[in-house]
């Protein structure tokens, strides 16, 4: 597969799901993908915490591969950025939704899910979300880290569904699941 397969359709809607592991190549995917268009949005799912010198640093490497025409939003509230930004968006990732709603109880998660499905359905543009593979690891020995890995993969199985495409970023290289894969049925 070469970039001439990577194209960005024109179609209004088009929702681009990356998932990956930590280091797997996800953001660097997303980032190369987003580039082929113009006026993105870049929507940082984190707040910014400027005594955490480890993640200054993460930041800064990401802001370094960015073009500089690029909208940058650090937020923890997506929802309202979704019904705000016309532009295209990539959202990097879909775990600070999932953080931001961690203490939320079943009911109040589901709602908020559902609206973020919602409102992913209805934007005019291309969408690239990121999203982490964390179920492949050991199983936490802390309730929150079960309620973090629960909540992400129904997420992102959801997110999924909506997508036209999804990739896999494995080790520096970006699989293409659509074509090579069966939906499990519900």
């Amino acid at each position: 597969m070469n970039d001439n397969n990577l194209r960005i359709g024109d179609n209004s809607s088009h929702i681009i799901f990356i998932t990956g592991g930590t280091k797997s190549g996800k953001s660097e995917f997303a980032e190369h993908l987003a580039k082929q268009k113009k006026n993105f949005t870049y929507v940082a799912l984190s707040e910014n915490n400027s005594s955490d010198k480890g993640w200054q640093k993460k930041i800064n490497i990401h802001k370094k591969r960015r073009p500089k025409d690029w909208k940058l939003i650090e937020t923890k509230d997506l929802l309202s950025t979704l019904n705000q930004e016309e532009n295209p968006l990539l959202i990097d990732s879909i775990s600070g939704f999932v953080m931001e709603s961690i203490n939320k109880n079943d009911n109040e998660w589901l709602t908020k899910m559902s609206s973020l499905i919602t409102l992913l359905k209805r934007r005019k543009n291309t969408t690239i979300i990121v999203g982490e593979q964390v179920g492949w690891s050991l199983v936490s020995e802390y309730k929150i880290g079960n309620t973090f890995i629960e909540r992400i993969g129904e997420l992102q199985k959801k997110i999924t569904k909506i997508s036209q495409d999804n990739w896999l970023a494995i080790n520096g290289r970006a699989i293409k699941i659509d074509e090579i894969s069966l939906e499990i049925p519900s």
